[in-house]
């Protein structure tokens, strides 16, 4: 089987379920958008000091793939073609994730400026990331059904990526940037 398969050469592709729409539609912008997001936690994942939270980012980029397909399935075929699904407890996984990592930070009393290592600048950047695929969802949202759970799983995403950033920093030794504002 080709990769190519000339269907998309006029801009547009299929959703799940064969309906066509324009390559610019929201809808794509929103699964693109979390496949690259996707892409940036892959990113985040390899950095050595997240050696061992291979397992949590096996689940995240899962549940970010379940989230892709409901994004890219037709609404008025939803039911009818299936996909796999989220669950409540997928957001409480992230909850726990963080409150685990909190426990080790100092509190957080200062804005953060992104950086200070380069893995801890990915990590800003895929929750940078994930704050636009949460917009672009809540966009879509406005104006076709998507489950709920979804832009919950999106903001508890990005809440993570940030409590991970600060953790990484930690880790690897770095000092918190400060964003000591000009007065």
């Amino acid at each position: 089987m080709k990769i190519y398969t000339k269907t998309g050469d006029k801009g547009e592709t299929s959703l799940i379920g064969g309906t066509r729409v324009k390559k610019s539609h929201l809808r794509i912008e929103a699964y693109g958008t979390v496949d690259e997001l996707n892409s940036f936690l892959g990113v985040v994942r390899d950095q050595e000091v997240n050696g061992e939270r291979q397992q949590i980012f096996s689940e995240i980029q899962d549940r970010l793939f379940t989230i892709g397909s409901t994004l890219a399935t037709d609404p008025v075929k939803e039911g009818k073609v299936q996909t796999p699904d989220l669950h409540l407890t997928d957001i409480q996984f992230l909850e726990e994730q963080m409150d685990l990592l909190d426990e080790q930070l100092p509190p957080l009393r200062n804005f953060i400026l992104p950086g200070g290592h380069q893995a801890v600048s990915f990590c800003h950047v895929a929750r940078t990331v994930c704050r636009r695929a949460e917009r672009l969802v809540i966009a879509l949202q406005e104006e076709s059904h998507v489950d709920d759970l979804v832009v919950q799983y999106l903001n508890r995403l990005s809440d993570f990526l940030f409590v991970l950033s600060r953790a990484m920093a930690l880790e690897l030794g770095v000092e918190e940037i400060t964003w000591k504002p000009r007065m």
